[in-house]
C-alpha cells in the first residue's frame, strides 16, 4: 500500500470576493442598458422592409411660404426684324456696301446687271406704243364709219321727206283730175320705199356705233394690258437695284463681289438694331405653361431689363421650344447681335404655399407618394403634388409643415413600405 498525503489535506472554505461580485453586478447592469438601447433598433430593423445608408440619400423639410415658378435660361440677342435680300432676277451682282455698314431705308445695297430684262422692257414698251397707235386708229376709224352711216341716214331721211311731198302733191292733183290714179299709186310706192330705206339707215347707224365701240374697247383693253406688262417689267428692272427695307446694319454677305447669281439667290441680310429680342430655348415640360405676354427679366453686362414674351415656336426640337423675349421699353443701345444674355421668365407667384425642395422623388413617384422620415424610419406616404418650379414642388395633400422627407435616392428603396435609414 502506497502512502499519500490525504491524511495531511484539509478542506478550506473559500469566501467570495466582494470586488468580483461588484464587477459582475456592474457588467450585468451594463448589458441590460445596452440591450435596452439596441432592442428598439433591432425591433425597427425587423419591422422594416429594407435598410439604406443615409449617405446615399438627400433630405428636405416641408415648408410654408412664397412659391415662385419661373424659367431661367441663357439666350442670345437676335433682331426682331432681320430681312434677307434675294436676287429678283439672274445676273452679275455689284455690291454697294460691306458687312457692318450702317444703312438707311431705301438705300441701294447691290445692283444686278441683267441686259436680258432691260432689253425685254424696251421691246414691251415698243409694243405698248404700237398698241396705243392701234387704239387711236380704232377711235378714228369708228368716227369715220359713224360719219358715213350718219350721212346715209340723213340722205335716206331726205329721200323719205321728198317722197312724202311728192305723194301729197299727186294726191292733190288727182282730186282735181290733173293726174291719173297710176301716178298716185306710184308716189305711194316711192314713200314706202323711202320709209324702208330710212329704217335700214337708222339700223345701220346704230349697229355701226356698237361695232365701233366694241372695236375701240378691244383695242383699249389690249393696250391697257400691255401697259400693265410694261409697268411690271419696270418694277423688275427697278428691283435690280436691291434696296434696304429698314434702317439698320448690313449683316452677312452671302455672295462675293461681281458674282453671277440665279433668280431668288441670297445676297445679303440687314439687321434692324432698333428692335432687338432675346431668343431662349425652353424645356418642353415648361413650354406648355409659357404664354405670350408673360413678364420676365433680362440680365447681362451688369444690367437688368424688364422683358415680355413676344413669340413662342409651335415646334419642339430636341426636347426644347424656342421663345422670344422682347425688351419692355426702348432697346438698350449697347447690345449686339448674337450676344449672350440671361433670361428669367415668371410663370406663377403665390404666397403661403406648402412646398418642399425639388428632387428626383417627383419623377420617380409621379408625385403620388413620398418617404417621410421619423425616428430613422422612412415610411412610404401617399401625397398629392402640384406645380413644380426649378427648385421647389408644391404639396397639395399628404404632408404637413415640418415633415422631413427623402427627396432623392428613393430608387434604392425599390418601392418598400418602410425603410430603415442607417447612419
Amino acid at each position: 500500500m502506497i502512502r499519500d498525503t490525504s491524511a495531511q489535506d484539509r478542506l478550506i472554505q473559500v469566501k467570495p470576493s466582494r470586488k468580483k461580485k461588484l464587477l459582475w453586478i456592474g457588467g450585468g447592469v451594463a448589458a441590460l442598458i445596452v440591450l435596452a438601447l439596441v432592442l428598439p433598433g433591432i425591433a425597427r430593423l425587423f419591422s422594416a422592409d429594407a435598410s439604406v445608408s443615409a449617405s446615399r440619400l438627400a433630405f428636405a423639410t416641408v415648408e410654408r411660404g412664397p412659391f415662385v415658378r419661373d424659367i431661367a435660361a441663357e439666350g442670345q440677342v437676335v433682331a426682331a426684324v432681320s430681312p434677307t435680300m434675294y436676287a429678283t432676277y439672274g445676273g452679275a451682282v455689284t455690291l454697294q456696301v460691306h458687312a457692318g455698314d450702317t444703312v438707311k431705308k431705301g438705300q441701294v445695297l447691290a445692283v444686278i446687271d441683267s441686259p436680258e430684262l432691260v432689253n425685254k422692257l424696251a421691246q414691251e414698251e415698243s409694243n405698248a406704243d404700237a398698241m396705243e397707235v392701234d387704239y387711236l386708229r380704232a377711235q378714228n376709224d369708228a368716227l369715220k364709219q359713224k360719219s358715213q352711216m350718219q350721212k346715209a341716214y340723213d340722205n335716206a331721211k331726205i329721200d323719205d321727206q321728198t317722197a312724202k311731198r311728192d305723194l301729197d302733191r299727186y294726191q292733190k292733183a288727182y282730186t282735181q283730175g290733173g293726174v291719173p290714179q297710176m301716178d298716185v299709186d306710184r308716189a305711194k310706192d316711192a314713200v314706202e320705199k323711202a320709209d324702208i330705206a330710212l329704217q335700214h339707215a337708222q339700223s345701220d347707224l346704230n349697229l355701226n356705233n356698237n361695232t365701233g365701240n366694241f372695236d375701240i374697247q378691244a383695242k383699249k383693253l389690249a393696250h391697257d394690258r400691255q401697259v400693265l406688262l410694261v409697268q411690271d417689267l419696270k418694277r423688275q428692272v427697278d428691283n435690280l437695284n436691291v434696296r434696304s427695307p429698314v434702317d439698320g446694319q448690313v449683316g452677312q454677305l452671302f455672295i462675293a463681289e461681281r458674282a453671277t447669281v440665279a433668280k431668288d439667290a441670297q445676297l445679303l441680310s440687314v439687321i434692324d438694331l432698333s428692335a432687338l429680342e432675346v431668343e431662349v430655348k425652353v424645356p418642353e415640360s415648361f413650354a406648355r405653361d409659357l404664354a405670350i405676354g408673360m413678364t420676365g427679366e433680362i440680365s447681362g453686362n451688369d444690367n437688368n431689363w424688364k422683358g415680355i414674351v413676344s413669340a413662342i415656336s409651335p415646334e419642339v426640337v430636341n426636347g426644347e421650344v424656342a421663345a422670344r423675349v422682347r425688351f419692355d421699353g426702348s432697346t438698350p443701345k449697347q447690345l449686339r447681335q448674337n450676344q449672350r444674355l440671361s433670361v428669367r421668365i415668371l410663370l406663377d407667384h403665390r404666397e403661403n404655399v406648402l412646398t418642399v425642395q425639388r428632387g428626383s422623388f417627383v419623377d420617380e413617384s409621379g408625385g403620388s407618394y413620398a418617404y417621410v422620415v421619423r425616428d430613422g424610419i422612412a415610411t412610404k406616404t401617399p401625397i398629392r403634388a402640384g406645380e413644380s418650379s426649378i427648385d421647389k414642388v408644391e404639396i397639395l395633400d399628404g404632408l404637413k409643415e415640418g415633415d422631413n422627407i427623402v427627396i432623392s435616392g428613393t430608387d434604392n428603396f425599390k418601392g418598400a413600405q418602410r425603410v430603415v435609414i442607417s447612419r
